[in-house]
């Protein structure tokens, strides 16, 4: 998923988490992480005190030397102190540095947009807490597995009403799952490619139909929808803009069963996948497995294929969850949520722990707000739960007004190493960056080593890593089977590739030596541009300004752009797509084939290196579904020596999660997925009293 940074992401296109992005995000004992205190383990390395950003190059001047300074303080002594929340009916949540891009969890892309996902619309499943390898029932009362996990059966939860009134059943189950596909949004082509939609039909027919539909409608109707993808269109849009399980017709077609998703009676709703794949259940515990209410739906604009729905993507819609929307800020800079006062919640029995109704009345979440308000609203314990840079460290505790009772770690959670590819993209389709030798001089033009230690490192421990894509370290049963070696910062080679990229392109490029390289009769290579989602955090700007400075020895003049996250939504195709986009891309579930390389390695979640190799597009329609884990590795090994020779990625650090929690702040349960976030459900959040 589109994380971006926090991602991707996750538009995870990715229209999409990119989500930026990416990210999410279970598989199979062979592919699970260890657990978040292990992983932190194994993700942070301790640097020896002679090895400071100092005895590298000069690291841009935004970088603070905090970033590797000590924090000093005596002892904290609690004694009988307490500290309280200023308002026990109010939960801040300052942590979100870049925004929203969407209300429609059909549309939506990019890990910030949990914040009311997560909490306003509810899945069938749902993960169980931290164990992001389990699931349990939530809008389901209960789910079978059958067909060797290529047949999921759900019977729906009875008594559950959205906030408007309008009650749960099978037919809003069906309407939900076959609009999030039939909209045709990043967030669908992420989840349900291979699965529920077949993409060589979307590709002939400019449609996202969910496999199957067409012979549904067909079979009800008597019309030549197989034959005729514009037939099935018009009467799919009509049925789901004019939604009513009475009708006959409509009916029958959510009762055929030979297609993706059907009905067996009014509360009873099947999945059938394209393949069998055990890990379904992990992929639709988050939003694109959110149920949406019908009418609400329909009465504020209806569905079309491939077409936002206007009003519900800027204003969202009832759910079915312990909270909904009290008030929205222009440009999603701020939500706050409230009790649902129809909550079902509050009355069912054996209710998940992450469905319960919600301890703190009111939630105020706060989007890409400036670092240095997101600190001081911290210090003075005005916000609950707030981010901060490595970099930023030293000033957050410093300026803690009860850090005499309170140690760093008291506040500072740290959530382990975060599975997704962090990466400045290059689009492959388009000039210059379309062309393999010009990639290649830019992936080692880059100082790896000061990415890493200029931004991740602090007090001695850095928190991350550096990678090789297209699978992040933290599945290591698939992680570079190989060993390939990380590219190399070598400028002289950089210049090499640089030098041939010219020749075949007819463009020349001065070395700071003054040396013309590539077709020296040929005008200069023009000015590049790198985009990146604002707001941005100091260090991901750090991190581009050493790609940048690495580019200048190579004699690219290279700018620095920040773009909205609507904006990048609009990056449809390589033709109107930068060349150069900062993103992380995180998996919604620990499936590193499907979720991280497959997307990374295609064009499905429109991410914008825009990659499309037939062979590496065959490998996929049989590689995620491979039960030979041997075959697996091997075909794997071969997608990294791929991606290796081809370089559409720069590989950015793969970095730790953490926030900064005020002490009282109890039931904050979160989970690894979608990456690269934490998840973690404010219902469950309680203010603890002996803090």
């Amino acid at each position: 998923m589109h994380t971006f940074h926090k991602t991707g992401i996750s538009r995870a296109s990715t229209i999409g988490i990119i989500v930026v992005i990416v990210i999410i995000i279970v598989a199979a004992a062979v592919l699970l992480r260890p657990p978040a205190s292990s992983s932190k383990a194994s993700s942070t390395t301790t640097v020896p005190s002679s090895l400071t950003t100092t005895s590298l190059s000069t690291a841009p001047s935004q970088l603070s030397s905090s970033s590797t300074s000590s924090i000093v303080t005596s002892t904290p002594t609690k004694s009988s102190f307490q500290l309280s929340p200023p308002n026990k009916s109010v939960l801040v949540d300052d942590s979100w540095y870049t925004g929203m891009d969407a209300l429609d969890p059909a549309v939506g892309f990019v890990v910030a947009d949990e914040a009311v996902f997560n909490n306003v619309f509810q899945q069938l499943v749902e993960f169980n807490g931290p164990n992001y390898t389990q699931v349990v029932p939530v809008l389901a009362s209960s789910f079978t597995v059958l067909n060797n996990s290529q047949t999921y059966e759900f019977q729906i939860r009875s008594n559950v009403t959205f906030s408007s009134g309008d009650p749960l059943n099978a037919y809003a189950v069906w309407f939900s799952y076959v609009r999030t596909v039939y909209l045709g949004q990043g967030i669908a082509s992420a989840n349900y490619a291979l699965l529920t939609f077949n993409t060589t039909e979307q590709s002939q027919t400019g449609v996202f139909f969910p496999w199957g539909i067409r012979a549904a409608i067909q079979s009800a109707t008597g019309l030549p929808a197989l034959s005729n993808a514009t037939l099935a269109k018009n009467i799919l849009n009509n049925m789901l803009s004019n939604f009513n399980p009475s009708n006959s017709t409509q009916l029958a077609i959510m009762s055929y069963q030979d297609q993706a998703y059907a009905v067996s009676g009014p509360m009873t709703f099947e999945v059938h996948l394209l393949e069998p794949y055990k890990w379904f259940l992990t992929d639709i515990a988050q939003w694109w497995g959110a149920i949406v209410d019908p009418t609400f739906v329909d009465a504020h604009g209806g569905v079309q294929a491939n077409t936002l729905n206007n009003y519900f993507d800027a204003n969202s819609g009832p759910g079915t969850g312990p909270y909904e929307l009290r008030s929205i800020a222009t440009g999603f800079s701020q939500i706050v949520l409230q009790p649902n006062p129809t909550y079902w919640g509050k009355y069912a029995q054996n209710v998940p722990t992450v469905a319960q109704p919600p301890h703190i009345p009111i939630v105020e979440v706060n989007f890409g707000l400036p670092a240095f308000e997101v600190i001081q609203a911290f210090d003075k314990g005005l916000a609950q739960i707030a981010y901060a840079d490595v970099s930023q460290f030293n000033q957050i505790y410093d300026g803690y007004q009860w850090k005499q009772y309170y140690s760093f770690n008291d506040i500072f959670h740290n959530y382990g190493l975060i599975s997704s590819d962090f990466v400045v993209s290059m689009n492959t389709q388009k000039y210059p960056t379309n062309n393999t030798d010009f990639r290649l001089a830019i992936v080692h033009a880059v100082n790896y080593t000061q990415e890493l230690l200029s931004t991740l490192s602090f007090n001695g421990t850095v928190y991350g890593t550096n990678f090789l894509g297209p699978i992040n370290p933290a599945f290591p049963q698939y992680y570079n089977p190989d060993n390939l070696s990380l590219y190399s910062t070598n400028y002289n080679l950089a210049a090499y590739y640089l030098n041939l990229a010219g020749e075949q392109e007819d463009f020349s490029v001065t070395l700071p030596n003054g040396t013309v390289i590539g077709n020296t009769s040929a005008p200069p290579l023009p000015p590049l541009t790198i985009n990146y989602l604002t707001p941005e955090n100091l260090a991901s700007l750090t991190q581009l300004e050493i790609i940048q400075a690495g580019l200048s020895k190579i004699g690219l003049s290279v700018g620095l752009q920040g773009i909205t996250a609507s904006v990048f939504l609009t990056w449809t195709n390589p033709q109107v797509s930068g060349n150069f986009m900062q993103f992380s891309w995180g998996p919604d579930w620990p499936d590193p084939i499907l979720q991280e390389a497959y997307q990374i390695l295609t064009n499905s979640a429109f991410l914008p290196a825009w990659v499309n190799l037939p062979n590496v597009n065959q490998m996929f329609l049989t590689l995620p579904f491979d039960t030979n884990i041997t075959q697996q590795r091997q075909d794997v090994a071969e997608l990294y020596n791929i991606t290796y020779n081809y370089a559409p990625y720069i590989w950015q650090p793969a970095t730790d999660l953490w926030l900064f929690v005020q002490p009282y702040v109890a039931g904050m349960i979160y989970n690894l997925y979608p990456t690269p976030a934490v998840t973690y459900w404010y219902n469950t959040i309680y203010y603890n009293s002996t803090s």
